[in-house]
């Protein structure tokens, strides 16, 4: 598919569209600009309606509606400006390769099935025409039919995705009544395995563990051994504010950048090892089918995690991660996350 194609441009400029994009707030700020100037001007030379939600919470949700030039052009200026951000944070910084552009777009879970296509041909094919890196979550967004697509690469690598991607959702309506995500405010507390901490909003280093410093009145999950049990009021939705934390704690951060393990972190971080202990009962759901978790955690949190062999007679099993501070807390705090979904039934991933 290229921009000459008809679906695309002429006869696609009479189709309005709206996507949704999901955003961390430090993202937001720099699309809305000193005085809402930045915000103002892509509506004005893209000619799409750009709404934000609310401001209380850790993500925001951005709406783009418009023909699908306008869509196209408002892109095209947002992944601009996060490469213009990229590029400033980069000048004091002694990372050598410039990490992509990362825009998370929300989609109705019942479009996900064209959008993979048959054992994932069309993703494929996208990726390899447009040269963009796209990833669809394989569950659903907390308390919604939506899932998140997260497309890298450099801007004009993304705009051309964001057009394949406009033309599936054109050609596939969404099937049946879709629930929309709402980000909700993260304020309950977040404990990592090895030690009860009560927590939620600044990092701090203690040893060889970056844990979050503010107390709150309960803690979200126990301790037992060295493993985290969850409490069962532990909200999905920390996960987000954790993963945005441990961003800001790496070395090198940059706006529009979702994953901290990307390839060119400063290597010079010091590396640390912790061990966990889990259940041989629960270790299942830290792997996932074919070790699809346990790859995810990993990508995520740009931290290497060995599952030691079961030794007979021990009803668990010894976790051992590997990485800088920052990448040890998110790790521990996603396979925190992955036992609730299972003790719980939340779905935190």
């Amino acid at each position: 598919m290229n921009t000459k194609d008809p679906k695309v441009t002429e006869g696609g400029l009479n189709v309005t569209l709206t996507i949704r994009l999901l955003m961390h707030g430090k993202e937001v700020g720099s699309i809305i600009g000193k005085k809402g100037e930045t915000v103002k001007k892509m509506r004005e030379e893209s000619g799409a309606r750009i709404n934000i939600s609310e401001g209380s919470c850790p993500e925001r949700i951005v709406t783009i509606t418009g023909p699908t030039d306008a869509i196209f052009k408002a892109f095209s200026m947002i992944a601009l400006k996060f490469e213009e951000d990229i590029n400033a944070s980069m000048t004091n910084s002694t990372v050598t390769s410039k990490p992509p552009v990362t825009l998370r777009l929300v989609v109705p879970a019942s479009q996900c099935g064209s959008l993979i296509g048959k054992g994932g041909s069309k993703i494929k094919e996208i990726r390899e025409s447009t040269g963009a890196q796209v990833q669809v979550a394989g569950d659903m967004l907390p308390n919604s039919t939506e899932r998140a697509v997260t497309i890298s690469g450099t801007p004009d690598a993304i705009i051309q995705c964001v057009k394949q991607i406009c033309v599936v959702m054109l050609e596939s309506p969404p099937k049946g009544a879709t629930i929309p995500y709402r980000p909700k405010p993260a304020s309950a507390p977040i404990i990592f395995a090895g030690g009860q901490v009560r927590a939620d909003t600044i990092l701090t280093s203690a040893g060889n563990h970056t844990v979050l410093a503010q107390p709150q009145p309960a803690p979200a999950f126990t301790i037992q051994g060295q493993y985290a049990i969850p409490h069962p009021d532990v909200s999905p939705t920390h996960l987000t504010k954790l993963h945005q934390l441990a961003m800001q704690h790496s070395p090198f951060t940059p706006l529009g950048q979702t994953t901290p393990g990307f390839p060119g972190l400063d290597t010079s971080t010091p590396t640390s090892s912790h061990e966990l202990t889990i259940p041989n009962d629960l270790i299942g759901c830290i792997i996932g089918r074919q070790g699809s978790k346990i790859n995810e955690i990993r990508q995520m949190s740009g931290a290497q995690i060995k599952i030691a062999n079961a030794t007979e007679g021990s009803a668990e099993r010894q976790v051992t991660i590997t990485g800088s501070p920052a990448n040890i807390s998110l790790a521990q705090y996603l396979i925190n996350a992955r036992l609730s979904s299972e003790v719980t039934g939340l779905g935190a991933l």
